[in-house]
């Protein structure tokens, strides 16, 4: 019977060891499996593991412990086999040819993965052209912009049309139009097309749209892995802006710590958490105190971004006890 799950990744570990000879562990008992045919957003900041994981993924780093399969293939016992199934964007550009051409570059890694002839060329031209390269396919692609570069090598990850896509930060560097065209193919990827997206983005707004399911890591550990929808439930009934006329005295936002306070346009904003109605009271009664008048107060609909941010000052402040 095969697998729901595209990757399936067991008590994986990685621990690098510094100059000193101090040891740093990127990666924790990972265990993580991505379900096959959706978008799978892994979200972390930076150093949280999230580049490294992908490269074990990929072969390109050794674990120190655990495992990962790729489809049917342990990536350690049967590594050509299983990444023939993954087509990667890894850190930018860093997996194209610079002295080559946008044309040759998607040869030659059309080549690597088994595609030839009449296939590949007629799969290069579909990609150059979806991406607006065509007309420069045959300069070199040392002559293009951060953004240019940045799209034919998200062309090589998917030339050979593998089963899993790995895109790590893929709108880098990509101006508003190219970003939008990155992110509506990612989504065609899945939705269309039935391949495994696994992305990495800052873009939370990004991952909040286009993908099935979310994977939060820090420090090597996952704080969450749960269906976007699922995720942002957890927060909805708890969480509110309210807004005031004029502005707060001075010192008197750190009697509201709980909530973050902005002004705009000479009125002030609260948002935040609040556990449950007499909370919120409590909240509107000062607010009436400092003789703010009342211009509106709902329940707010969590965004990815603010689900993040919770979970990791969570996570800290769980460490600092």
């Amino acid at each position: 019977m095969e697998s729901p799950f595209a990757i399936q990744i067991d008590t994986l570990s990685k621990t690098y060891r510094q100059r000193n000879g101090a040891p740093i562990q990127a990666v924790k008992d990972l265990n993580l499996c991505v379900p096959a045919g959706q978008v799978f957003g892994f979200l972390g900041p930076n150093g949280a593991g999230k580049t490294t994981t992908i490269k074990m993924i990929c072969g390109l780093v050794t674990p120190t412990s655990g495992r990962v399969r790729v489809g049917r293939y342990d990536v350690w016992r049967h590594r050509s086999a299983a990444v023939r199934q993954i087509g990667a964007v890894l850190e930018g550009t860093r997996n194209v040819h610079w002295p080559l051409s946008a044309w040759d570059n998607l040869l030659y890694f059309g080549h690597l993965k088994g595609m030839w002839g009449r296939r590949l060329t007629r799969r290069a031209e579909q990609l150059l052209r979806e991406l607006d390269l065509w007309d420069r396919r045959k300069d070199l692609v040392r002559t293009f912009s951060r953004g240019m570069q940045q799209k034919v090598a998200v062309a090589c990850a998917l030339v050979a049309d593998p089963p899993i896509v790995l895109l790590d930060e893929p709108t880098l560097g990509l101006d508003v139009q190219a970003a939008r065209t990155v992110r509506d193919m990612v989504g065609r990827l899945a939705q269309e097309r039935g391949k495994t997206v696994v992305l990495t983005t800052h873009q939370l707004d990004m991952a909040q749209k286009l993908c099935d399911r979310v994977a939060i890591i820090s420090k090597g550990r996952i704080l969450a892995n749960e269906p976007v929808e699922e995720l942002l439930h957890l927060f909805s009934e708890e969480h509110y802006q309210i807004k005031v006329e004029g502005r707060l005295p001075v010192g008197v936002a750190d009697c509201f710590d709980e909530l973050t306070v902005e002004e705009e346009n000479g009125n002030t904003i609260l948002r935040g958490p609040i556990a449950d109605q007499d909370a919120l009271y409590d909240v509107l009664d000062r607010l009436r105190g400092l003789g703010l008048p009342l211009l509106s107060a709902s329940r707010a609909e969590p965004d990815l971004e603010g689900v993040f941010v919770r979970m990791l000052d969570t996570d800290k402040a769980r460490e600092e006890r």
